[in-house]
């Protein structure tokens, strides 16, 4: 895929882990590859982004409080 300025856009990560310092490194790190990126704080915020804007990948964190993401993977492979 190609965005208007000519720049390859490689796909949607969504970094999935309630410490902002892991996602913000996370981040960084997926967008210097080229990807673009959206954060989640928890397994729930997970599942609903999920659902309304499937991404390309999910790099989540599998202890977090309110759902883990073992949990929010299972929900998300249900679907």
């Amino acid at each position: 895929m190609v965005d208007p300025a000519g720049k390859e856009e490689k796909g949607l990560v969504l970094i999935v882990d309630d410490n902002a310092a892991n996602r913000h490194l996370l981040k960084a790190i997926v967008e210097k590859a080229g990807f673009s990126s959206a954060e989640c704080s928890n397994g729930q915020e997970c599942l609903d982004f999920c659902f309304q804007n499937p991404p390309a990948i999910v790099l989540l964190d599998v202890m977090m409080p309110e759902m883990d993401g073992i949990e929010a993977t299972r929900r998300i492979r249900e679907r």
